[in-house]
């Protein structure tokens, strides 16, 4: 835990790796946000003031206060994101599972979303040049080029995020400060008033405030990359990147006031700020600036997804971690996942302008799941009541109100966001509630009444010997039980003799980083039970923790795992250790009503494609058996069966 500890300190490094791997998403915002906002209207002196104080004042209350201020305070353990918020507050009550799946798919689907948009808006400034361009073929080579690398490790370009977004930040602010310069007065665009009047007075109010909010997309990861950067790093660094953001869009402003009384068509005014001669580095770096937001996208949802696999949110997916960087995973199939979501994106909406009517609706529900969570987490807190009235409230009132800007924009593109959402929820949704109704149908015996048959067995020379150390892994969370369908297996099915029988149980904690084990041993140097207790961000690699703790029990003296068999036992030499996973399958019941059991036939379509449990817990396949065992929900007895002479 020193390492996670070590984060939170303020240092330079940190504030660089903070811009570098937090800011991709809002830092890009400016691409594409003042566009959108002015969409096909004609531009008026109102509508430049308006748009402006509103970007400045969602800024400061929905990205500042709530998100810096007060959310980055929901720590665990030095990590953050929905999921970490849904393990500090999940003990208050079971319904918390909702927010924090429908947030997790959002955040998934904005994954998905977030790197068309940032490279067809950077690579469209091309056309300011080129006008005849076609950007798609560029925007998909780009895109399939980002995730083509994730497999072999993005550590390298990693160490270039920093300095690359420095350089983007300054850029962008110089851009903006020379335009300022020529006109201060644009700075009055910090009056709320003047967000509070387009709001009120304007017809299409609710078109704007869904384009508004793009400039806060990227607010979730500055919780949800906590544990990289240390919140002192964030929030210092914040204060940067929000001068830098503003200064933009205010540059943006001054240009757009010349343009007063005409329409902007398909003029993008972040690239008209730039000089002529300037405009092509500017185009450079802003499509690298692109794919670093979109390689942190990238790599959020590996993250995410690896953390909804620990809590039993997603299927078992196979994981790999093609480098010794902290937090360095790559998940193939969500990999492949967000590529297609990514290809389709660009095919059907082609231009940014029409991407941008579907961005913005999946993260809106991202952020009030997060308001909800939050304000669990400040209730554990004992936060004054009343205070966290106002916080939900307010952000209640907020968010909502995004969300029906948003919701305006479902039919013109938003509807492929609300399919993506959906699906990913579904899924979810079908795997927690499969695994909870087939659990709700195992059976559990009390297994000291096997004591005496599990010590004869081992010792019962008539019976051939199945392993010298059998293995067995457990969901039972007391050690004074047993699934019967383990019982079965060991005893009944095919009884197996063993010199040792190891129960092993492996516990999620609500911690990230939590690494613990306890032995008991049920019948002495017979019977061992194991039980780890490991954080939701820890590989669950079953066999080299259960190697390693075998290792000090024989260095201890607590167990001997000498093998038996005389020719072996004379030279030291160690006995085979074998796994047993059973396979626990739901038959179809009338006991189930119609909800549950298309969940169960979704569930078992899930489980095809999930990882096998063996290859799951990360276990040794040359020394594993698999047992079906069906689960018997019905025993029916409100029958008569007659028999026939």
């Amino acid at each position: 835990m020193g390492n996670h500890k070590d984060v939170n300190k303020l240092t330079a490094a940190g504030l660089l790796i903070s811009l570098g791997i937090i800011y991709g998403d809002i830092g890009t915002s400016p691409l594409y946000v003042f566009k959108a906002i002015i969409g096909d209207r004609i531009i008026t002196s109102d509508l430049i003031l308006g748009g402006l104080s509103c970007i400045i004042w969602t800024l400061t209350l929905q990205t500042t206060i709530k998100y810096v201020i007060i959310t980055l305070q929901a720590d665990n353990k030095g990590e953050g994101g929905i999921f970490s918020l849904y393990s500090l507050v999940k003990r208050k009550a079971k319904w918390l599972i909702i927010p924090a799946m429908i947030g997790g798919a959002a955040l998934l689907a904005d994954g998905i979303m977030t790197p068309a948009v940032t490279v067809s808006s950077a690579i469209e400034g091309l056309g300011i040049i080129y006008h005849d361009l076609p950007t798609v073929p560029i925007v998909i080579l780009i895109i399939t080029f980002l995730f083509g690398i994730q497999q072999f490790g993005t550590s390298f370009i990693g160490k270039a995020f920093g300095p690359i977004m420095w350089l983007w930040f300054t850029m962008i602010a110089v851009l903006g400060g020379v335009y300022i310069a020529h006109f201060p007065e644009i700075m009055k665009a910090v009056n709320p008033y003047y967000a509070y009047h387009i709001l009120t007075t304007n017809p299409e109010a609710f078109l704007i405030i869904g384009a508004v909010f793009l400039c806060t997309t990227g607010a979730e990861a500055l919780y949800s990359d906590l544990g990289h950067c240390g919140r002192s790093n964030i929030r210092v660094s914040w204060v940067y990147v929000k001068l830098c953001l503003i200064l933009n869009y205010m540059g943006q402003g001054v240009w757009l006031l010349q343009l007063q009384g005409r329409k902007l068509g398909d003029i993008n005014p972040f690239f008209h700020i730039m000089p002529d001669w300037f405009l092509l580095y500017g185009i450079l770096i802003a499509t690298v600036a692109a794919a670093v937001a979109s390689q942190a996208l990238i790599s959020g949802s590996f993250t995410l997804i690896s953390e909804a696999v620990r809590l039993n949110l997603w299927p078992k997916v196979k994981i790999n971690y093609p480098s010794n960087s902290k937090g360095q995973l790559y998940v193939p199939s969500m990999n492949w996942v967000l590529f297609i979501g990514c290809i389709l994106v660009v095919l059907i909406f082609r231009k940014s302008e029409n991407m941008e009517a579907a961005y913005g609706l999946s993260i809106t529900v991202a952020m009030l799941m997060t308001t909800i969570l939050v304000s669990i987490f400040l209730m554990r807190k004992k936060v004054p009541m009343y205070a966290i009235v106002i916080f939900l409230t307010i952000y209640g009132v907020i968010e909502l109100t995004f969300l029906a800007g948003n919701a305006a924009k479902i039919l013109h593109g938003g509807w492929f966001t609300l399919i993506l959402g959906i699906s990913l929820f579904s899924i979810m949704w079908a795997w927690f509630n499969g695994r909870r109704i087939r659990n709700r149908y195992m059976r559990f015996v009390d297994i000291e009444k096997f004591y005496p048959i599990i010590s004869k067995i081992s010792e019962d020379e008539s019976i051939p010997k199945y392993a010298s150390q059998l293995v067995y892994l457990t969901s039972a969370n007391f050690n004074s039980e047993i699934e019967s369908s383990i019982m079965y297996s060991m005893i009944q099915k095919h009884p197996k003799r063993a010199d040792v029988y190891w129960l092993l149980h492996v516990d999620v904690t609500d911690e990230p980083y939590t690494m613990e084990y306890r032995v008991q041993q049920l019948i002495d140097k017979k019977l061992i039970r194991i039980d780890f207790k490991l954080g939701f961000r820890v590989e669950q690699r079953v066999n080299v923790l259960f190697r390693k703790v075998v290792e000090e029990l024989v260095k201890n003296g607590e167990i001997d795992i000498t093998s038996k068999y005389t020719s072996l036992k004379e030279h030291k030499i160690a006995g085979d250790f074998r796994f047993v996973v059973i396979e626990k399958v739901l038959s179809t019941s009338s006991s189930l009503h119609f909800i549950e059991r298309a969940t169960m036939i979704y569930y078992g379509i899930l489980k095809t494609f999930s990882v096998p449990e063996e290859k799951g817990f990360g276990l040794d396949l040359s020394f594993v058996a698999v047992e079906k065992v069906p689960l018997i929900v019905d025993l029916p007895t409100d029958f008569y069966l007659k028999r026939l002479v």
